[in-house]
């Protein structure tokens, strides 16, 4: 046998240690499930399978990943619920014949609530697209909601 042949097979074997390993892992396998969880949308099932990954072996890379961009993502589905609320009450609002100056400081306040979360927001490369856009186009509406009623 020659020198390459032993390396491959020694560098397979290796490999194959290394996937045995993660997929025996409770930490690893709970890993991968906070990975789809996470990946289909399932922020909050992906977080509790993430810290539960973590708490096993603190040096899972893998589930800090996962933690970190699930406690993004959710910062970013709160935000947009929030938004739903906020739109939903304004067009309330919005349905009576005269708006009185309270009203208008209600939505003031609103709007103003949701342009300054949104600065705290910061997606990542892994952020969903789809949330990040959603957000910024309600970041948007209430920051031009905010100067028709400030005017």
């Amino acid at each position: 046998m020659n020198t390459k042949t032993l390396l491959t097979l020694v560098a397979l074997a290796l490999i194959s240690v290394m996937g045995i390993y993660v997929l025996v892992n409770p930490s690893y396998q709970k890993s991968l499930q906070a990975k789809y969880f996470f990946e289909t949308g399932n922020y909050k099932e992906a977080l509790i399978l993430a810290k539960e990954a973590f708490s096993l072996d603190v040096y899972n890379r893998m589930a800090s990943t996962i933690m970190a961009q699930t406690i993004t993502a959710l910062k970013y589905t709160s935000y947009i619920e929030m938004g739903n609320k906020y739109m939903a009450d304004i067009n309330k609002i919005a349905t009576h014949e005269n708006v009185s100056d309270a009203d208008k400081a209600k939505i003031r306040t609103m709007c103003e609530i949701m342009v300054t979360e949104y600065v705290k927001l910061a997606p990542s490369v892994i952020t969903d697209d789809s949330l990040v856009q959603e957000a910024s186009q309600y970041h948007e509406k209430f920051e031009k909601l905010l100067e028709k009623v400030t005017r």
